[in-house]
């Protein structure tokens, strides 16, 4: 008899972006593509996109430093219930527990810092590793 919590059957795309701002257009493609496979809605696509944009934008920026010769690794396991991608890059990665809180009054002119807080606000779950070069982005479908 099988189980009836079975898992239900899901798909793994992988993407190697090479780590310069051009890249972003074949991660956009992706997501673009896992969306429409499994139906997502526009407020779910929206959500995606922000937060796979802000994840690999950082990757690229902070955590391989724009060196062409680093890979930004994007994987991503969909399945009916929910899609969960995963970004890391190659850099040493940083305290994501230590960040000031881009809400503060006295912060809320800056034009950069708030990568994290959109990601942890727009996804339905947001993992960083331990090291904090890799974070898990789960959307609910």
């Amino acid at each position: 008899m099988e189980e009836a919590n079975a898992k239900a059957t899901g798909e793994l795309y992988t993407l190697q972006l090479p780590s310069k701002v051009e890249s972003i257009s074949a991660l956009e493609a992706l997501v673009e593509e896992v969306a429409d496979k499994y139906q997502v809605s526009e407020d779910t696509f929206a959500n995606m996109m922000t937060c796979l944009n802000e994840a690999a934008m950082n990757a690229i920026l902070h955590g391989n430093k724009l060196d062409e010769k680093k890979t930004v690794y994007v994987n991503v396991e969909a399945d009916s219930r929910r899609i969960v991608w995963t970004v890391a890059d190659e850099g040493p990665g940083f305290n994501y527990n230590n960040l000031p809180d881009p809400t503060e009054p006295d912060r809320l002119e800056e034009l950069t810092g708030r990568g994290v807080f959109i990601l942890k606000h727009l996804a339905d779950q947001c993992i960083f590793n331990a090291a904090g070069n890799e974070v898990e982005l789960h959307f609910k479908i």
